[in-house]
């Protein structure tokens, strides 16, 4: 029986297994955070064009949610924490492979990204599962807080001391030496699953059944609708706004600098948010965010200048732990609440990532054509502008979601007691 700790004087238990959980998501973090914030750069200095990067990105986005698919499936037949190690081993091979090709990455674009999004596909589908295992509805706001504040750690460190050390060295020798670092940040992440207790999932697995469960649990339409929203915008964000950072400074170092700025306002939001952000207050935190996160990009639209990127730094890095946090948690809890949620949990996260990733491929293809079409620095904008009210929408999704609310619980319940008997 694993040992429960009391933390910070709340009513909160916390096994050794979220702490071990929340570790590995902070040595992930790190490594991603240390290396693949200067992939984009990379493959940019090598080519010089936003098609390259876009295709990159557009690998991962593809093969991320194709390996969702392929690790549900394999979560419901092994322990998912070697699912877990899986995604650790093919994120390793990614950069080993980046380190190979060196000069000619660019060329490998595709190839490249296709590699990173199969180690994200297998990493998220079983960190996502532990996740929605580990957590119960009253400890997932501490744990989506505390892990975004690792994340954020991870985003302050990583990027500065990867741009340093690029600065400082001769570039393949800098490029090699964060590579090997990320590599053996995922190694110590292996090791600790080990200490994981074994879960596995038992029966066949339903994709399919709970991809039409969208068309029987009103809550369960809302939430992919608000991911796939999410994705629209997160597609190009991904990318663009760090190429930007580069190309008006010229310099790694200043784009580590960005991210410094960025993670470490995070930093102070996650823990604000994970204090004062009750669920109660959920909604109003995510539209008070997506108001934030959507008003940022006009900072840096018709001035792009150092000073006014690191103003937009500091916006992002106020709203994001302003959304993310109630957000990850109303997911959890809409899922918890679901048909079936503890026998095919596996296939709600699968169809949620799927449906976020189907927004971002959208917007990525978007981007494509655009800048195939018009000159990018009169088409990027416009997209920007487009795709930059993803959370808006999220917002006016998740807004008619009620869990726990009197007044609208009893509908909901009759509701979902009428479909059941209609399926």
């Amino acid at each position: 029986m694993q040992k429960k700790l009391n933390f910070l004087h709340e009513k909160m238990d916390i096994t050794r297994d979220l702490l071990l959980l929340l570790l590995i998501g902070g040595l992930y973090s790190l490594g991603i955070f240390l290396s693949n914030t200067f992939v984009n750069i990379y493959l940019w200095k090598q080519s010089g064009d936003y098609i390259t990067i876009a295709m990159y990105n557009l690998g991962i986005v593809l093969f991320q949610p194709a390996t969702f698919i392929l690790a549900g499936k394999m979560a419901k037949k092994v322990d998912r924490v070697i699912v877990l190690r899986l995604g650790v081993i093919f994120l390793s091979l990614f950069f080993l492979s980046v380190l190979i090709i060196g000069e000619n990455a660019s060329t490998f674009n595709f190839m490249l990204g296709s590699l990173l999004g199969i180690g994200y596909g297998f990493y998220w589908l079983a960190f996502n599962v532990l996740t929605f295992e580990i957590t119960e509805p009253e400890t997932r706001d501490f744990f989506n807080g505390f892990l975004g504040v690792l994340q954020s750690f991870g985003g302050m460190i990583g990027p500065i001391l990867a741009g340093t050390i690029i600065a400082k060295l001769p570039e393949n020798l800098g490029y090699t030496t964060i590579f090997a670092i990320s590599f053996a940040l995922f190694i110590l992440a292996v090791a600790s699953s080990f200490f994981l207790a074994r879960r596995r999932a038992e029966g066949s697995f339903h994709f399919r059944r709970i991809l039409e469960e969208r068309h029987h649990n009103r809550n369960w339409k809302r939430i992919l609708h608000a991911h796939l929203a999410q994705g629209l915008r997160e597609g190009i964000f991904l990318f663009v706004i760090s190429i930007w950072v580069y190309v008006v400074t010229q310099s790694e170092f200043a784009l580590g600098t960005f991210n410094l700025f960025l993670s470490g306002l995070s930093l102070v939001f996650y823990f604000v948010a994970t204090k004062f952000i009750k669920p109660h207050l959920r909604k109003k935190a995510i539209l008070t965010g997506a108001l934030i996160l959507y008003f940022s990009i006009f900072v840096i639209l018709f001035n792009i200048s150092y000073l006014h990127l690191l103003f937009y730094a500091v916006l992002i890095g106020i709203a994001y732990p302003i959304i993310n946090v109630p957000y990850a948690s109303m997911t959890y809890d809409v899922i918890g609440k679901g048909w079936r949620a503890k026998d095919l949990r596996v296939e709600y996260i699968v169809v949620r990532e799927l449906f976020m990733n189907v927004g971002r491929v959208i917007s990525i293809v978007v981007f494509l054509i655009s800048v195939s079409l018009f000159p990018a620095d009169r088409a990027i904008p416009v997209l920007l502008i487009i795709f930059g009210t993803g959370h808006l929408f999220v917002y006016l999704f998740v807004k008619d979601i009620y869990l726990t609310s009197p007044g609208k619980k009893e509908v909901l319940v009759k509701d979902q007691m009428t479909d059941e008997k209609n399926r």
